[in-house]
């Protein structure tokens, strides 16, 4: 038995079935015997082309024989575009129809020769060609094919859903018909169609009356087009060109497929045990015509958990009142919903938390061109169901003070996952961290009293600045205390004043909340490096407002989207 699968890796197989028009948006399915030996035979020339005709013809004539199929879940769809065609002038469109098969990229399609067999030699050489073999179809079906070794391929068999159709058989009604072209195992190898006709001069001594005389004569020789020169390896254009409505040395052969082999099947409702693990990261892109300056890294976190927030008061709403749901009868108390989790940062009675056990929401800027691109929201106690569906969600953020009608600033999820097997630039692990937002103190600096600082002087800034952030680490990295009181805390200067990335002063950040009460504004600010003896984990974002991307630190020398 030989048995090989196919992984379409973008998901897609592109192929239009032998005499059909590319508008006409039908697609081959299951991919044609014809077109996959055509296809090793390519490979074979093109990628092994010091492999001799006699040890790849016993392989392909073998392969000849019409094969079974194992049809993976798949849907059909098609694009459309409009081409230049210049026949009605330099701006003239034509409509042109991309149809194509969709399946999970996990999800082979085999295809089985029950009654074949190949010796180990020939069946290494088909393993070479198949790996040798990156698209089938079109160019945009990339592929990765494989032969299965025996025990896989008696296991794979007997998943079998489309065979050819047995004389005199009827399919069943769960079944369909539909002509795939195959090749003749006899037919497809000769050449009887694919030789030209070349006149040749040839001279011969004619013996004469007056002496010796060369004669020329003309004569037509057939001379191989191909090498090697069979039916199975002519051109489309020579086929066009020669009016063939079907290959020579091809043949059709009825094959039976499941009726609802593109039927698209709902996908079974994922439900999450609150016993498991639960999510600790999750990760957004940015898009928008106009993204935000790195400089508005406070307005952007700030936005993204209010968003957040009302898909979570909405989704609980909806649970606990059906139908009847309504936000505002929410905000006037006829339906009140528990606020509590890591997004919205209250407890069960309402009270904020303590600590920094709930979500940081961290813009970044991870291209370096000055503006935030991507968004990753963390708790260290991980996200509930509700908040992960409110988090999966998220579709559009709208900061305060920004036109949302022209530019609006919209969201796309990566990923989610736990520390241990998702570490995204904020997050993953460094000796050496640098400032991306500009630190807050989280207090105001005195100057009155015994402990005041001159506010003037750099150096008594610089040295308040540091006490602060050093106190922050200790109270966020309890774990590595050791770490902290050995950590170097480097100040970034630039003539007398911070400066983050070579960039941007603090001062120029948005440092307040949109809460009337807030004053980061007014407090003192700076941009740090900060090394440790060991690599320390991520999230570092310390100080004020740091559960809003502000006094954010990211991995120096690292500054990479993943």
């Amino acid at each position: 038995m030989i048995a090989l699968v196919l992984n379409f890796a973008a998901g897609r197989y592109h192929a239009t079935p032998w005499g059909r028009h590319v508008n006409e948006g039908a697609v081959e399915w299951p991919p044609s015997p014809w077109r996959l030996l055509r296809s090793l035979v390519a490979v074979w020339k093109r990628t092994l082309p010091d492999v001799p005709e006699g040890n790849v013809e016993p392989i392909l004539r073998a392969l000849a024989a019409p094969p079974m199929f194992v049809l993976p879940p798949a849907s059909s769809g098609h694009t459309r575009h409009y081409m230049p065609w210049f026949k009605k002038g330099p701006d003239d469109r034509t409509l042109v129809f991309d149809a194509f098969v969709v399946l999970a990229p996990e999800s082979p399609c085999g295809v089985i020769w029950p009654d074949v067999t190949l010796e180990p030699s020939q069946r290494d050489l088909l393993a070479r060609l198949l790996a040798n073999l990156n698209f089938l179809g079109r160019a945009e079906s990339w592929c990765e094919a494989r032969l299965l070794d025996d025990a896989e391929a008696t296991v794979f068999c007997d998943s079998a859903n489309c065979a050819a159709l047995a004389e005199c058989a009827t399919p069943s009604p769960a079944d369909e018909l539909v002509r795939t072209l195959c090749p003749d195992p006899i037919a497809a190898f000769t050449s009887e169609h694919v030789t030209d006709e070349r006149e040749e001069t040839v001279e011969s001594l004619v013996q004469a009356r007056k002496g010796t005389r060369t004669r020329k004569e003309t004569r037509k020789i057939s001379v191989p087009v191909y090498d090697p020169n069979w039916h199975l390896c002519m051109e489309t254009l020579r086929l066009h060109d020669q009016k063939w409505s079907d290959p020579p040395g091809s043949t059709w052969v009825a094959y039976t497929r499941p009726r609802d082999c593109f039927e698209i099947k709902p996908a079974p409702r994922r439900t999450r045990l609150a016993s498991g693990p639960r999510p600790q990261i999750v990760r957004f892109a940015l898009d928008s015509a106009v993204l935000p300056l790195v400089t508005e890294t406070l307005p952007v976190a700030e936005a993204a958990r209010a968003a957040l927030i009302r898909r979570l008061v909405d989704g609980r709403g909806r649970d606990k009142y059906g139908g009847a749901w309504s936000r505002e009868r929410h905000k006037a108390g006829e339906q009140p919903v528990s606020l509590e989790g890591a997004i919205t940062g209250k407890d069960a009675a309402g009270k904020p938390h303590t600590g920094h056990t709930h979500a940081y929401h961290l813009p970044t800027d991870e291209d370096r061109d000055g503006r935030v691109d991507h968004i990753t929201v963390f708790a260290r106690d991980g996200f509930t169901p509700d908040e992960m569906k409110a988090l999966e969600s998220l579709r559009e953020i709208r900061p305060h003070g920004r036109d949302s009608a022209s530019h609006p600033l919209r969201v796309l999820l990566l990923g989610c996952g736990r520390l241990e097997d998702y570490q995204p630039l904020p997050i993953r692990a460094s000796r050496e961290w640098i400032s991306a937002t500009p630190y807050v103190a989280t207090r105001h600096a005195k100057t009155r009293g015994r402990n005041r600082i001159e506010l003037a002087s750099l150096e008594a800034r610089v040295e308040f600045l540091v006490s602060d952030l050093r106190g922050q680490l200790r109270a966020v990295l309890p774990e590595f205390a050791d770490h902290v009181v050995a950590a170097e805390i480097e100040p970034l200067l630039d003539d007398g004043s911070f400066k983050i990335r070579d960039r941007w002063r603090p001062i120029q950040f948005r440092r307040s909340r949109s809460k009337i009460d807030d004053d980061g504004d007014r407090r003192l600010a700076g941009a740090f490096r900060i090394k440790f003896p060991l690599a320390v984990p991520g999230p570092i974002a310390l100080g004020h407002g740091s559960h809003f991307g502000l006094g954010l630190f990211v991995p120096h020398g690292t500054e990479q989207p993943r």
